[in-house]
């Protein structure tokens, strides 16, 4: 498997810097909605996610103005084919949103999301899965789908997990659009703030991230997502255990010790 460094995409940017990767949505004459190529390509970004031992977040944002506009619906035109092939490649095209918002969700790595102009659709979903959201002040949010006569499929089980089934059916059946404001309130971001203060507060996150311990931070994630999934009793089992392996483990002497001498473990940068 190639080193991401060395890939060449065609509907994103990735770049790595001081441990952080940022990947950039580079589709701005559609408003960074989403086509095959771009899902495939955020992808194979997070499949070397998993493998890159020193990443300590990944920032995800679009580019011009917007976040996404949701997927690109010239794509699911396919009057060429015929309609078994047409039905099974509009199947494909649609799986592959819910499989890479899974992936996302799913990364060990802490997961920013920085969202400005059109947060629509697929954009709404990626939205909701990153571990932290900071919204600019210009974001709107929709569902629009049933206006346009079709469904949220692979969106709406990862809108309702982060804002709750009545919210999302008032979303999803109405189509309104929400401010940024609005969207805070109803904890789909977890801030708000000018276009000219969003790098600031992104670097602020990143630090805080930066400032616990990288495997710690993994162990949690986890913990938190199999909550949904597993019963209490086991979780609570499972929980004991990686305590303990993460009290034992080097970044739990270590972290212990600091606190203890009263200096910053290894891993603050």
């Amino acid at each position: 498997m190639p080193h991401l460094e060395s890939m060449v995409f065609e509907e994103i940017t990735a770049r790595l810097t001081d441990n952080v990767l940022h990947i950039q949505f580079n589709r701005p004459h559609k408003k960074n909605a989403m086509n095959l190529t771009l899902v495939e390509e955020v992808m194979q970004c997070f499949e070397r996610v998993e493998d890159m031992n020193n990443l300590r977040v990944v920032v995800i944002q679009g580019s011009h103005g917007n976040f996404c506009a949701g997927g690109d619906i010239s794509d699911m035109h396919l009057s060429s084919l015929s309609e078994s092939e047409r039905e099974d490649t509009i199947w494909h095209f649609n799986r592959s949103f819910g499989r890479m918002i899974t992936q996302v969700k799913h990364s060990a790595t802490p997961v920013i999301a920085v969202v400005e102009g059109a947060v629509l659709g697929g954009g709404f979903g990626l939205a909701c899965v990153a571990d932290i959201t900071i919204a600019c002040d210009s974001a709107f949010f929709a569902l629009p789908e049933t206006g346009l006569g079709v469904i949220p499929a692979q969106i709406a089980p990862f809108v309702a997990s982060r804002i709750g089934i009545d919210q999302t059916k008032r979303l999803a059946l109405t189509g309104e659009k929400l401010n940024a404001e609005q969207a805070l309130r109803l904890g789909l971001v977890h801030g708000v703030c000018q276009s000219n203060a969003i790098s600031e507060q992104v670097n602020k996150e990143i630090t805080r991230i930066k400032q616990c311990a990288p495997q710690a931070n993994s162990n949690t994630k986890r913990l938190l997502l199999g909550l949904n999934n597993t019963p209490l009793e086991q979780i609570l089992d499972g929980a004991a255990t990686a305590f303990v392996k993460s009290l034992t483990s080097e970044e739990g002497v270590e972290g212990t010790q600091a606190f203890i001498q009263k200096r910053k473990p290894s891993w603050c940068e």
